[in-house]
């Protein structure tokens, strides 16, 4: 019984050397590759929240002084642009003008093309250029990694809002579905 729990533990501790010599690399540009990692999910649960969301309810807003859910869209699609075209350091195309009195369809598509668009830019975008001092919101100045920190930030949040919109109308957020 001793010579077992001795070899136990001196294989955990072979285990334990092994996996430490066999650290991963360093990833080159950790922002970057981040924010590629993270784009998909968001496109997916963000773009699927406002798939869910009947037509009749993107004017549903949870109290008098918060937005609609159609404004979260817009607010989305404005987002996307501008903090992909500041971390990228790519232009912001001259997107169609949206309103939230557009129908879910065409929120939906604009939406979709704002996610190209920042799979676009993040495609183009590495982390040498993220010290880079930038005009972020109001006319601040700030890093370019500002911009990259917040396009992340933004996803989440976005996301939450919209899944807690779904909810309070009765509809489970895509991420919280069964997997099929």
């Amino acid at each position: 019984m001793k010579r077992m729990v001795v070899g136990l533990v001196l294989l955990s501790m072979l285990c334990v050397c092994v996996g430490a010599a066999q650290t991963a690399a360093p990833t080159k540009d950790p922002v970057t590759a981040s924010l590629r990692i993270l784009l998909p999910r968001s496109r997916n649960n963000i773009l699927g929240a406002i798939g869910d969301m009947p037509a009749d309810k993107f004017n549903f807003k949870p109290t008098a002084d918060q937005m609609t859910f159609a404004h979260l869209v817009v607010h989305i699609i404005g987002s996307n642009y501008s903090l992909c075209a500041k971390a990228a350091d790519v232009p912001a195309p001259k997107a169609q003008e949206v309103k939230e009195t557009d129908s879910k369809d065409q929120l939906l598509a604009a939406a979709t093309a704002s996610f190209d668009f920042c799979n676009e830019a993040l495609g183009k975008m590495d982390d040498s250029k993220l010290g880079d001092s930038i005009e972020l919101f109001g006319g601040r100045q700030g890093p370019r990694a500002m911009a990259a920190l917040s396009l992340a930030g933004g996803w989440a949040d976005h996301y939450a809002a919209a899944a807690q919109y779904l909810r309070l109308n009765g509809i489970l957020p895509p991420s919280a579905q069964p997997k099929k």
